[in-house]
């Protein structure tokens, strides 16, 4: 059983990485636009509402949220920033609720929350996740993405807490080029 749990779960990744890496209708970017981006570089945020909280290095933001670093955006409803103040602010963590959107140049993620770890570079999506690229995606319980090799794993999660009863599913695109008459 163990082992065929893990098969499950390497086969997963790899269609996963598939779907990030070169394997799908993009596969002439060779890699995926998420691989090395700069989880170091500065984060803007927009919303309708900001409460600091500094006794507890906390910021929240509500209402129509945008956080952009570099060419990856993330919407949502609610995002609580954790960071450290001892020379400025140094974002470490974000937490978003409420529905979340990640989007780079050629994928688009999607989840009920999500939480971004700046100081490893890796973003964790939970909740009737899908991630699209072109016109393939992925859809499971859990997503994590490691920013600075673009690998990305995709879990099924518990059984009866999503709609995907604890499996991965996905639709991938064909390419089109020469058909046979």
């Amino acid at each position: 059983m163990i082992f065929m749990k893990s098969k499950r779960i390497i086969a997963c990744s790899l269609i996963a990485a598939g779907l990030l890496g070169a394997g799908m209708a993009q596969a002439q970017e060779g890699i995926s636009a998420l691989k090395g981006h700069d989880s170091k570089a500065p984060v803007d945020v927009t919303a309708d509402r900001m409460e600091v909280q500094d006794r507890v290095d906390r910021a929240i933001f509500a209402g129509n949220v945008l956080a952009r670093q570099g060419e990856l955006s993330l919407r949502t409803a609610r995002l609580t920033v954790a960071y450290a103040s001892q020379d400025g602010i140094d974002i470490n963590r974000i937490d978003a609720s409420g529905g979340v959107t990640v989007t780079s140049p050629s994928e688009t993620a999607r989840g009920d929350f999500a939480v971004y770890d700046l100081n490893e570079g890796m973003i964790t999506m939970v909740g009737n996740v899908r991630l699209e690229r072109g016109g393939s995606y992925l859809s499971g319980g859990r997503l994590t993405i490691d920013l600075d090799t673009g690998r990305a794993v995709m879990d099924g999660g518990l059984r009866g807490v999503n709609q995907g009863g604890g499996r991965v599913s996905g639709r991938f695109t064909v390419p089109k080029g020469n058909s046979k008459q």
